[in-house]
């Protein structure tokens, strides 16, 4: 059973404990889960925190994966709520803040799902090689198995998918999961004009009007390959595209001077879509691994998760401008984000 808290009417008396990752998440919890005094614990899977990376995700200001834990990418996406909507994120809830982020959601930010024979007919793979050069005979890049295909089909972790599904087995039809209410949710406006920011490894997406439409947290460029800077523009929209490895970048771990290429699907290197860019080898792709995006360099490009990517290619065209601004990356060694976590608390 999860732990649980008490219900105090009023905006900042309501507390709620928090429920370690092995045990169930109580989706009214979340759905009851208000800013409160104290802090939630780090690592741990929080109702408050998962409540925020639902509601952010359904207005479009992206938190990345949604874990239910606190992190760096959670307080980009309010940051950058708060600044569309003339107000201020600095680790302090108000009234104005909140109420911008829960406008028009419903009261229940959970749907149900029922697992079908094609959720888990595959095809799958047993385990994801380490190395680049070990994909390249591989016939496709698929999922690891219906939990991965399911978590990324609603923008969630696996452990946080099984924290609502205590019970579920993930292997037979029929069977109902209870998921987070945000998968086809397309943006309403065509993107006439991206913004990459190199030094707050952000996309922002904005429409004829210059209003901010999306954002999502990203990881821009590397050491072996720095992103570009100033204009370029959208040249292709490319579903399920093929990985080419070119050998001149000479990334870390790869050690071949030959050319290769790898198949599609959701674990090729460019995840589920390709957004080429004017640059030579540059472009606004999809990953693997949507829990290091932001925490990890990468070969030059721009990585979303492949969920984030796929809503912004639905509604992006040839020709759309790209500015990249901002300077050198920030500190992404180890998968660590430049500002911990800890720093900043749910007050």
């Amino acid at each position: 059973m999860p732990l649980r808290g008490k219900v105090v009417s009023g905006l900042t008396a309501l507390t709620f404990l928090v429920a370690a990752p092995a045990l169930a998440l109580d989706v009214q919890d979340v759905n009851a889960a208000r800013p409160m005094p104290g802090r939630s614990v780090s690592g741990q899977i929080d109702p408050l925190t998962a409540k925020v990376q639902i509601l952010l995700d359904r207005v479009h200001f992206s938190p990345g994966e949604i874990d239910g834990k606190r992190g760096e990418n959670v307080q980009k996406a309010l940051t950058a709520l708060a600044q569309a909507h003339g107000l201020k994120w600095d680790g302090h809830w108000t009234v104005e803040l909140w109420q911008a982020l829960t406008e028009r959601a419903p009261e229940n930010l959970f749907t149900q799902y029922t697992t079908t024979e094609d959720d888990l007919r595959g095809p799958f793979l047993k385990k994801l090689p380490a190395k680049i050069e070990e994909m390249k005979d591989l016939p496709g890049l698929y999922y690891t198995g219906p939990r991965e295909e399911l978590a990324e089909r609603f923008h969630v972790s696996v452990d946080m998918l099984k924290a609502l599904n205590p019970r579920a087995t993930f292997d037979k039809p029929g069977e109902t999961l209870v998921v987070p209410a945000v998968a086809d949710n397309r943006l309403r406006e065509e993107v006439a004009r991206i913004l990459v920011d190199k030094s707050a490894q952000t996309v922002e997406a904005f429409d004829s009007r210059n209003n901010l439409i999306a954002f999502y947290p990203a990881t821009v460029g590397s050491e072996e390959k720095p992103a570009p800077s100033g204009r370029l523009k959208v040249t292709i929209v490319q579903l399920n595209p093929i990985y080419h490895y070119n050998p001149k970048y000479h990334f870390k771990g790869v050690h071949t001077e030959k050319r290769f290429t790898i198949k599609p699907g959701p674990n090729n290197p460019v995840g589920l879509v390709w957004i080429g860019l004017s640059g030579e080898g540059y472009g606004i792709h999809g990953t693997p691994d949507p829990a290091k995006v932001s925490k990890t360099a990468s070969h030059g490009c721009v990585r979303l998760t492949n969920w984030d990517a796929l809503e912004l290619a639905a509604s992006v065209r040839k020709g759309v401008p790209v500015d990249f601004v901002g300077g050198k990356p920030a500190n992404l060694s180890h998968g660590r984000s430049a500002i911990p976590s800890e720093t900043i608390g749910w007050r």
